[in-house]
């Protein structure tokens, strides 16, 4: 049933990998990862991390694959964030003005690269300013019960596109345990509120389009079946790559559970090509 990642990866020139629940948890990179990254970058395979976390910019997650061992894994230009998704929108359909943002700090970089300034939804609270946006960027950084209803409220009365620049339901915090994501609260606020929001990253067929040109730019001759996704979730990092036409390796390292894998791809239809228990294999 299982196959070993280093056979599987042995057969591709490129090599998607997700983060979280593939290469790290919310406590940082996995032990053993950057080892299995530096044989792989060493054997000459392209590497990119496709991931749906918007709460840093992508120069400061390439920061966290390195190591004094292997040096840097991942550059910044191999690490393609669904936070780039929502700059290009921000930046070609909304352009200037104020978005509101749930997330930390840090997280404001997506927004402002598109050219518009960032205002966390707390400081909207006793003057609530005309909005161009309202960004959901992460799970952190905000109070929850005020600042969600707060964010809800401020929906209803502003009329303005509502971008979520994480797509994620969940994350792995390490063992078998998840943590919330900022794409649940924003499924719940499309109940609450009726509206459709604008949802980037993973399964989007436009995050693996992006990291395919990424490839094709360091090497023409790569083609989609020169291409393998590793993720750890059904409903995103395999359906996604699935309908974008490559390759795919289900790690049970993260949110799916190695004793409910065979009856969630049955239940779901989400085929995987290759079934790994992890990348350490």
């Amino acid at each position: 049933m299982f196959e070993p990642f280093s056979a599987v990866a042995d057969r591709y020139r490129v090599i998607f990998f997700d983060a979280y629940g593939v290469l790290k948890n919310s406590k940082g990179v996995l032990p053993g990862a950057p080892a299995v990254l530096a044989g792989l970058r060493d054997q000459g395979k392209q590497l990119f991390v496709l991931t749906n976390d918007a709460s840093r910019p992508p120069a400061q997650m390439a920061r966290g694959y390195s190591d004094e061992v292997h040096g840097q894994l991942i550059e910044v230009e191999q690490v393609i964030s669904s936070g780039l998704l929502a700059t290009e929108f921000l930046r070609d359909k909304v352009r200037h003005g104020l978005a509101a943002y749930l997330g930390q700090p840090g997280s404001t970089h997506f927004i402002e690269a598109a050219g518009l300034t960032p205002i966390a939804i707390r400081d909207c609270r006793d003057a609530e300013p005309p909005l161009s946006a309202i960004v959901l960027l992460d799970d952190e950084g905000f109070d929850w019960f005020e600042d969600i209803n707060l964010t809800v409220n401020i929906a209803r009365r502003q009329n303005v596109p509502i971008v979520v620049a994480n797509s994620d339901l969940a994350y792995p915090v390490g063992g078998h345990e998840v943590a919330v994501a900022v794409g649940s609260l924003a499924n719940m606020m499309e109940g609450i509120l009726r509206k459709t929001f604008i949802h980037c990253g993973k399964p989007d067929a436009m995050m693996f389009n992006y990291a395919y040109l990424q490839a094709q730019s360091l090497d023409p001759t790569v083609t989609k079946q020169d291409i393998l996704m590793v993720g750890d979730t059904l409903a995103s990092d395999i359906l996604g790559a699935n309908k974008f036409g490559i390759d795919t390796a289900l790690v049970l390292s993260g949110t799916t559970q190695a004793s409910r894998a065979a009856a969630l791809i049955e239940a779901s239809g989400i085929i995987p090509t290759f079934l790994c228990e992890s990348i350490f294999t």
